[in-house]
């Protein structure tokens, strides 16, 4: 079912290498125009990001989520034959969601890029570099070309926070780099031994064909071999979601990027850990998922208390946002680990509820970052009072990630723990901690809208602020609108998931069944 047909109005088209395309295509030609042209510049990224939003929605609306095929818009292209690397393409149910948080939250930072005035040219290419090769990931269907649009997206951000940052952000852009590199050479130690496993005349990079193998049995793959090689995969991806104790870079890195690298980095680039969880270390390793389920869930539940008890110690509205994702995504990692559909579905929605809510905070904390240049909460105070729109958008993002009904924040809260509860891998145990964390965000987050924007304006400085600007206004109702959205019919982004994730589940119920 899908309200049309892509592919048989617009038959031949490219659309997976269109949308990468169509953010590496503006970057080239930003070489081409002078560094003064920044008006030009602004254009050429905004408009190329709104075109990546719209080839998202496209290809979200073209998806026939009732096709008993997994994959579709697929695209292949030889790249290496001789040692089984293709230019493969493709999306299902777990990535399209993915494609649709790009759009959205990429064409979000490109509007809020528009105040950067210092190498404003060499901002915008990184910035769009980054966005190609997010995409990318979510869109390759070969192992080889996912680590290589993986890398892609690193590069970008060190030199976004590096350069554009705040006081430390060498130290953050450093730690940040270090951090992701580490993982990403465990993966491709993984990759290397997982292709080397395979039989001489039939070794692939192929993603699906590996899966396939993996569940019909055609790629048996010893239990100890198979538990490292879900370690050097989980190491990669547990460090970019951050997943405790491999949280230490998060905080800093968020603290100290500007505003729009925030948001893209809360937005998406966190997603590429819970979504490789899902696509390699469930799919490929499902006993080695099933024997470490338990450890996981340890490390997540402690993610999500520690995340949110430290995000209450906060001052700075910011440190409190970032560490605040340290918690929201151990709720994804533990409804990963339920290794049931309930589970995998709430964790996926949440992911993209976490993208939604928390980029939108980071901007809530941006505005009134450019206005005052602090963002200690002791300096306000009442601010709804004098900036009446901008409070009650900030009420309704701080809403959105405590969780209430109505809003996306508690569809995917719900579904994890109903997940994690009827989850033979992990138990009722879970769930208790995991309310309690929930219990901890409507604390620290209701407390810092209280100090901020509640009572009387005590601070003279506060008392003559505008409100916020009708394209910053437009910033927000643009996140705003899927948040109403799924909280109000989720259903538009459950149903497009389900078979795929289906399909995995099954693959883990029979693995767990056979444990038992």
């Amino acid at each position: 079912m899908h309200l049309y047909d892509l592919n048989a109005i617009l038959p031949g088209v490219p659309w997976l290498s269109l949308i990468w395309l169509s953010m590496l295509i503006p970057a080239v030609i930003m070489m081409f125009l002078k560094p003064e042209q920044k008006y030009a510049i602004r254009m050429v990224g905004t408009i190329f990001a709104f075109v990546s939003l719209v080839l998202s929605l496209l290809l979200f609306f073209g998806y026939d989520y009732s096709s008993a095929q997994k994959l579709q818009f697929v695209e292949e292209l030889p790249w290496l034959p001789q040692v089984g690397i293709s230019y493969l393409l493709g999306v299902d149910g777990i990535s399209m969601p993915m494609l649709i948080l790009n759009g959205f939250v990429i064409f979000t930072g490109a509007l809020m890029s528009w105040n950067i005035e210092d190498r404003a040219r060499e901002y915008w290419i990184l910035l769009l570099v980054l966005t190609a090769g997010v995409y990318g990931v979510f869109v390759s269907i070969d192992l080889f070309l996912f680590f290589v649009f993986y890398e892609l997206a690193v590069l970008p951000m060190y030199l976004l926070i590096g350069i554009w940052g705040s006081a430390n952000r060498v130290r953050a852009a450093t730690k940040f780099f270090l951090y992701t590199f580490a993982g990403s050479v465990f993966m491709l130690l993984g990759i290397i031994a997982l292709y080397l496993l395979q039989p001489a005349n039939a070794r692939t990079f192929d993603i699906a064909t590996l899966q396939q193998n993996v569940a019909n049995g055609t790629l048996k793959i010893d239990p100890t071999v198979g538990r490292l090689l879900f370690a050097s995969f989980f190491l990669a991806f547990a460090i970019k979601v951050p997943l405790w104790p491999f949280h230490t870079w998060l905080p800093l890195a968020h603290t100290e990027a500007p505003t729009a690298g925030s948001v893209i980095l809360a937005g998406v680039m966190l997603k590429l850990g819970g979504y490789g969880l899902i696509r390699f270390n469930l799919q490929l390793f499902p006993e080695a998922s099933r024997w470490a389920a338990p450890a996981i869930g340890v490390l997540a539940v402690i993610g999500i208390l520690y995340g949110a008890m430290v995000s209450f110690a906060q001052t700075d509205m910011k440190k409190l946002v970032a560490y605040s994702s340290v918690s929201h995504l151990g709720f994804v990692v533990l409804g990963i680990f339920s290794l049931n559909q309930a589970g995998i579905s709430g964790a996926i929605i949440q992911m993209i509820n976490h993208g939604l809510s928390t980029g939108a905070l980071f901007l809530v904390v941006g505005y009134i970052y450019e206005r005052r240049h602090t963002r200690e909460m002791a300096a306000f105070g009442g601010l709804w009072k004098v900036m009446p729109i901008y409070g009650g958008l900030a009420l309704a993002m701080v809403m959105s990630s405590v969780g209430l009904p109505g809003l996306n924040g508690f569809v995917g809260e719900y579904t994890i723990m109903q997940g994690a509860y009827l989850s033979d891998a992990l138990g009722g145990g879970f769930v208790a901690f995991a309310v309690i964390g929930v219990i901890f965000a409507a604390t620290y987050l209701l407390r810092m809208f209280r100090l901020t924007f509640m009572g009387d304006v005590t601070n003279p400085e506060n008392a003559a602020l505008a409100d916020i600007t009708p394209r910053e206004i437009a910033l927000l109702a643009l996140l705003l609108v899927p948040i109403v959205a799924i909280g109000l019919y989720p259903n538009f982004m459950f149903a497009p998931m389900q078979p795929a994730v289906e399909q995995i589940a099954q693959q883990l119920t029979a693995v767990v069944a056979a444990v038992r």
